[in-house]
C-alpha cells in the first residue's frame, strides 16, 4: 500500500494523474488503477474528479497529511539518528535579510555539526517562500512570520524578534517619530510583504496619513533611498543594513516599537536531524545577538 499512499501525495500536489505519473514513473492508466485500489482499500472515494483534474475532496484532505506521515515514518526507518551521520542535500529559502544575518553566523556552527551535509539556498519573499515549503520544493523556509494560520501539515519555529526603529536622512531635524511620519515624505515598505503589513497596521493604529514617496520591499534599497533624501521610513533593525557606515538617523520608537518575528517553516512529515540541527544553530546566534 505504501506505493499507492506516494502516488496519492504527487496527485494531490500535482492535480492530475497524468503530472503524478509523470514523478513517480507510471503511465496515466496506471496512476488510476493505483487510486481505485486505494480508495476501495480506504471505502471512501479522495477526489472529485471533474475533467482532467483530480481535486482532493473533503476525505482527501483528511487522508493527505495522513499519508505524508506515513510516507515519512517509514523513510525515516533506514535513516541516521544524528546530523552528523546524515547526508544528502538540504534546500533552504531565505529572504534577504537572513541570508546576510542570521545564516552567515549560523551556518559554520551547522557545517561543523553537519559536515556531510550540502545546502542548497534559494532566495526569495516570505510569501513565495511558504508556498515552496507547502508544495515540497523547499526542506525548510527562513522568512517573516505570516499574519495567518498556517496549515496543520506545516511546523512554525521562532527564531528572532526584531523591533522596527524609524530612519531619516541625517539632515532631518526633529526627534518626535510620529511628527516626522507625518511631516515627511514616506518610503514605504512594501505593504503586500508581512514586514510591510506590520508597517500599515501600525500607521492604522497610530491614525496616521502618511505622504508616500515611494514602495518597495528591499530593505537595502529602502536604506538606500532614504540615504538619498527621499524621505524618512520604518523598516526593522536588521543586520543587513547595519554591517555597513550609513548616513541615517535611527530613532527609536519608545513605547510604539512593534515587531517583526522571524521563523523557520517545514513540513510536519520532514523533520529530521539535520533540519533540526540548523534551526538550533540558528536559534542559538539569533540569542546571542540579542544579548
Amino acid at each position: 500500500m505504501l506505493r499507492e499512499l506516494k502516488t496519492f501525495v504527487m496527485v494531490a500536489r500535482h492535480g492530475t494523474f497524468a503530472a503524478a505519473g509523470q514523478q513517480v514513473g507510471l503511465t496515466q492508466s496506471a496512476v488510476s488503477a493505483q487510486m481505485r485500489v486505494l480508495e476501495q482499500s480506504l471505502g471512501v472515494r479522495l477526489f472529485d474528479r471533474s475533467g482532467r483534474n483530480a481535486v482532493l475532496n473533503a476525505a482527501g484532505r483528511h487522508a493527505l497529511p495522513l499519508a505524508e506521515q506515513m510516507l515519512a515514518l517509514y523513510t525515516q526507518m533506514a535513516l541516521p539518528t544524528s546530523a552528523a551521520e546524515w547526508q544528502g542535500e538540504l534546500r533552504v529559502g531565505a529572504i534577504a535579510t537572513l541570508q546576510t544575518g542570521l545564516l552567515p553566523e549560523a551556518l559554520p556552527r551547522f557545517r561543523a555539526a553537519a559536515p556531510r551535509v550540502e545546502l542548497k539556498l534559494v532566495p526569495g519573499v516570505s510569501l513565495n517562500l511558504l508556498s515552496q515549503v507547502d508544495a515540497g520544493e523547499l526542506d525548510l523556509a527562513l522568512l517573516i512570520k505570516p499574519p495567518f494560520e498556517l496549515p496543520k501539515e506545516l511546523l512554525q519555529v521562532s527564531l528572532a524578534r526584531e523591533p522596527f526603529v524609524l530612519i531619516a536622512p541625517l539632515e532631518t531635524d526633529g526627534d518626535d517619530p510620529l511628527r516626522l511620519l507625518s511631516e515627511q515624505p514616506f518610503v514605504r515598505y512594501d505593504r503586500r510583504s508581512f514586514g510591510g503589513r506590520r508597517v500599515s497596521q501600525f500607521l492604522r493604529e497610530q491614525r496616521l496619513n502618511v505622504r508616500e514617496a515611494l514602495e518597495l520591499d528591499e530593505l537595502e534599497a529602502i536604506v538606500r533611498m532614504v540615504e538619498c533624501g527621499l524621505g524618512v521610513a520604518l523598516i526593522p533593525r536588521a543586520g543587513l543594513w547595519l554591517q555597513r557606515p550609513t548616513r541615517l538617523r535611527v530613532l527609536e520608537l519608545g513605547e510604539l516599537t512593534f515587531h517583526r518575528e522571524l521563523v523557520g517553516v517545514l513540513r510536519r512529515a520532514q523533520r529530521q536531524p539535520a533540519l533540526e540541527c540548523l534551526l538550533h544553530c540558528l536559534a542559538e546566534v539569533a540569542k546571542a545577538e540579542q544579548l
